[in-house]
């Protein structure tokens, strides 16, 4: 058989073969070695596509299993949650590309300080999750930040330049666990050997009432994810340290901020006080900023009702569990950051309030705005994958089969998983 020119690929995140763990492994090590890289790391990278060149030509059936990529690899990954505890990171740098029009790093005795809320920090989180930023060890991300665990915190906490795991301690005040708030930060940072086993991940709420799992925001391969996490991580649990941004603004910084629903009647027409504000803005982190001409402000209005209501509804509640008026489980699903975002606004045409405009929109020789909408919404989740162009208004195989994709990510077979989208599969797209 005919042998391949290799290059030194990324290998599979998920891939479990000697070649790619070795990989991995090297391209941890490819670090500098004053941020703790190995200095024989350039030779064993040499070594290893050597290795993984003879490795094809004597067991193509590693090799491939190396090489895999798309729904196979999905697949083999799917049955953990957990990543493969191997994401190696860069080491501190400036922003880069259209990012870098600010300050350079600041890794010093006394960083530089840039004033954020907690709100705000699981706000621009949310970001990566939702654009499903690939993982990278070198890339930068259109923002400026580097593609890794510690360029995602550096992003989230709007640090001026990308750190690491050994210089994010240096923007963050130590606290222990049980005061672990959305926004901070829990941080594994092994001094002795850096690329190993080292990684951030940002803390988004408990999930249980005994703390033993909380929702984890990271940067991690093959994508950024949003992960129910056991306290503190999967490996190296015992070392990691909960750090809180030391810029945090509006009472936050000392965790004095109590997440204890205040009352109904702290709101509601006539309210004026701390609670309405905070209320707003952490509407507003959720996707309500729309709904604010001005804000938010101590003083309730009808912005505050309708952004409440759009939180609600975005949760499935109707009726009077939608009624623009803040109850424990609302004001609970908010200071924990979980929950559903309140959905985009649409930017005009018919039927851009999300609502299913019907069946007959999308099948053959169809051609409308419904089809085109569907597919920026598929590609956005993450199943645009039998695009070549587009997407575009006519509905195309193409379209079905990443309509199919998506239903069965859902668990659904048979007909309920036949590519063309009813309801329920447009209420979850777009909800």
């Amino acid at each position: 058989m005919a042998v391949p020119a290799f290059e030194e690929y990324e290998p599979a995140a998920d891939c479990v073969c000697a070649g790619c763990a070795a990989q991995r492994r090297s391209a941890a090590r490819a670090l500098p070695v004053r941020y703790g890289g190995h200095p024989a790391a350039h030779g064993a990278r040499r070594a290893l596509v050597l290795a993984t060149a003879a490795g094809v030509v004597l067991g193509g059936g590693v090799a491939e299993a190396a090489g895999m990529t798309g729904p196979a690899a999905r697949s083999a990954g799917a049955a953990r949650a957990e990543p493969d505890g191997d994401s190696p990171q860069g080491g501190p740098g400036p922003l880069r590309g259209a990012g870098a029009a600010g300050p350079p790093s600041t890794t010093t005795a006394t960083p530089k300080l840039r004033p954020t809320t907690r709100e705000a920090i699981i706000q621009r989180a949310r970001g990566w999750v939702t654009a499903q930023v690939p993982y990278s060890l070198s890339g930068y991300w259109s923002d400026g930040y580097r593609r890794d665990c510690s360029g995602y915190v550096s992003m989230a906490w709007n640090l001026p330049g990308n750190e690491w795991t050994g210089s994010l301690a240096a923007f963050g005040t130590r606290i222990p666990r049980s005061q672990l708030q959305p926004g901070d930060i829990l941080l594994f940072h092994n001094p002795a050997d850096p690329a190993k086993g080292s990684h951030v991940t940002i803390f988004g709420g408990w999930t249980d009432s005994k703390h033993g799992h909380y929702t984890a925001y990271e940067q991690t391969k093959p994508h950024t994810r949003r992960v129910t996490t056991p306290m503190a991580y999967w490996s190296h649990s015992a070392d990691y340290v909960a750090y809180r941004y030391r810029g945090l603004t509006g009472g936050g910084a000392a965790g004095s901020v109590s997440r204890a629903f205040p009352g109904a009647g702290k709101f509601g027409p006539g309210a004026r006080n701390a609670h309405v504000t905070r209320l707003g803005r952490m509407l507003v982190a959720r996707g309500g900023q729309r709904f604010y001409r001005a804000g938010p402000g101590p003083g309730w209005g009808d912005a505050d009702r309708r952004a409440t209501r759009a939180f609600q509804r975005a949760q499935g509640w109707r009726g009077r569990q939608a009624d623009g008026i803040p109850g424990p489980g609302t004001w609970g699903l908010l200071v924990n950051g979980t929950g559903r975002d309140i959905p985009a606004a649409g930017n005009g045409g018919s039927n851009q309030d999300g609502k299913y405009p019907g069946r007959g929109y999308f099948r053959a020789g169809q051609s409308n705005s419904h089809v085109e909408r569907l597919g920026k919404q598929l590609v956005k989740k993450g199943f645009g994958k039998y695009y070549t162009s587009g997407p575009g208004p006519r509905w195309t195989e193409a379209d079905r089969r990443n309509v199919e994709a998506f239903q069965r990510a859902q668990g659904w077979r048979g007909a309920a998983a036949d590519g063309y989208p009813g309801p329920e599969t447009w209420r979850r797209l777009f909800g």
